[in-house]
């Protein structure tokens, strides 16, 4: 008996507990009464750059890395003289 006591006083805290977490607060009840945090603009992400390939070696690269050159682009100085330097 003592036990079925126990069991049914904790079935009714639970209860009550989560009756009073499903009801609104008075804070939530009214959104225009509380002050709203001030947003803050979230800065664009640039636009994906173009990627290049090297014309010597074929490495994958932004085309702002890239160097130009009279077969394409290229990764380094080196691999354009070598390109145009087999190519004249």
């Amino acid at each position: 008996m003592k036990l079925l006591f126990w069991v049914l006083v904790l079935a009714l805290f639970f209860f009550v507990l989560g009756f009073k977490r499903g009801r609104p607060d008075r804070d939530t009840a009214a959104p225009a009464a509380r002050p709203q945090a001030p947003t803050v603009p979230v800065a664009a992400e640039p636009p994906p750059e173009e990627m290049v390939r090297c014309a010597e070696c074929g490495t994958h690269l932004p085309v702002s890395e890239s160097l130009p050159g009279r077969g394409g682009h290229f990764c380094c100085a080196d691999h354009r003289s070598r390109f145009e330097a087999r190519s004249s």
